[in-house]
């Protein structure tokens, strides 16, 4: 992507940010459950007791035309330092993330086991792999004891009978009393700037994952 087109793309999301700040109680629920059944926002998924009395949470899902083991490799690389995580890369650079978007399924980044670490900014605690599962699921869990700030971070790829895969994103997060945990984990701020972020992640996963589907269906 050229500078411009990235200064471009990080406007427009930058003006979308503004607009679901401002307006984030009357999104609210748009944004929570954006793309997901009323099933699939209310279904129980392997992670959830991980945190179980959250104090704000979401269900984010989209159908992507291929099977879920063309759409796993792009789940398993995320990460800073790693695949990136698809989104507004220069919005993410500018608080200091350090990534770089990837348009390739990387073979280097292409295996995590449970306890392994994924971060999400190079100066900020790394996210644990808390459960996975090649082509079904990847749950990252982070907890602070010291504040009771904690977070889930998961991902489910379920098949359809068309082939097709049904990928959904579920995020759970407690905070603690303090200031920085509000802002940090309460759903004030960190529900409608990570919305955003998130439906530009899994339009992009989407559009991805389906041209490498394309592309496979094609005749040898």
């Amino acid at each position: 992507m050229t500078r411009s087109a990235v200064i471009r793309q990080s406007l427009g999301g930058a003006v979308l940010i503004a607009v679901h700040v401002i307006l984030t109680k009357p999104l609210r629920r748009r944004r929570t459950t954006w793309g997901a059944t009323a099933v699939e926002a209310a279904a129980t998924l392997l992670g959830d007791e991980l945190i179980a009395d959250p104090a704000w949470g979401y269900t984010h899902a989209v159908t992507v035309d291929a099977p879920p083991e063309l759409v796993w490799p792009w789940i398993v690389q995320l990460g800073q330092g790693r695949g990136g995580f698809y989104s507004y890369v220069g919005l993410e650079n500018l608080i200091g993330c350090r990534v770089r978007n990837t348009e390739k399924v990387l073979p280097d980044y292409q295996t995590l086991d449970t306890g392994d670490e994924v971060r999400l900014h190079p100066k900020a605690p790394p996210m644990t792999v808390a459960s996975v599962e090649t082509n079904a699921r990847l749950v990252l869990y982070a907890r602070d004891p010291r504040t009771g700030d904690a977070f889930i971070w998961a991902f489910h790829l379920l098949p359809d009978q068309a082939g097709r895969t049904r990928l959904i994103e579920r995020g759970r997060s407690s905070c603690g009393h303090g200031l920085a945990s509000r802002l940090f984990f309460g759903p004030l701020l960190t529900e409608p700037i990570g919305f955003v972020m998130s439906r530009k992640m899994l339009l992009t996963i989407r559009a991805l994952a389906s041209a490498t589907g394309t592309e496979a269906a094609r005749p040898t």
